[in-house]
């Protein structure tokens, strides 16, 4: 085979196949067993398209937000899933995640080594409203997991309303209406009793 494109895109698509062996603290909404992040980022993909229309930017590009979400997570495949309260291990999860997403997108040819680098540096910064709304559904997506698994991963932890109010409060950057039923959903969790106040 002499397409060395062609050779370096499916490299990196084998390789993303790993992606498959990451689980996240999240059960499935079965509570059967940990997630695994390529059905984080199927599921994430799938809500994109859903509640697109609940964006605060109503003239979002929707591939751009699909790109990010389907390669988000990618580097987690070299710096493992960081949980989202576990304040030691977002001491280094950038520096982690930033030589994981040189070494992965480094797989592919150039020019989308730089198109898909790019893409996931906008998603880490959430200043645009794609990014902000891939944000928002990254954040609203282990929400309803425990919600649904009456606080599985929230009553493992410990969790109080006031902490996953605060670390989730960035959802209203890409939806005010998202956020609002977050709010709902994390009230409604403390009443059921699925969440500490």
């Amino acid at each position: 085979m002499n397409n060395q494109r062609l050779l370096e895109q499916i490299r990196f698509i084998v390789e993303i196949d790993k992606l498959k062996t990451i689980f996240r603290q999240s059960f499935i909404m079965d509570k059967s067993r940990n997630e695994n992040d390529a059905e984080h980022t199927w599921h994430l993909s799938v809500m994109a398209i859903i509640l697109l229309e609940h964006a605060n930017d109503v003239d979002l590009d929707i591939l751009k937000v699909l790109k990010m979400i389907l390669i988000h997570d990618l580097v987690e495949i070299d710096a493992g899933d960081t949980f989202l309260y576990d304040e030691q291990g977002y001491s280094d999860k950038e520096e982690r995640e930033l030589k994981a997403a040189k070494r992965l997108f480094g797989l592919l040819p150039k020019n989308q080594q730089k198109e898909y680098f790019s893409l996931w540096r906008e998603f880490e910064v959430k200043e645009t409203p794609e990014a902000r709304f891939a944000g928002a559904l990254d954040r609203l997506h282990p929400l309803l997991h425990n919600y649904y698994t009456e606080g599985h991963t929230w009553k493992k932890h410990g969790l109080t309303s006031d902490r996953v109010l605060a670390k989730n409060k960035q959802i209203e950057w890409g939806s005010n209406e998202l956020w609002r039923f977050a709010e709902s959903l994390i009230h409604d969790a403390v009443r059921k009793g699925y969440l500490e106040k």
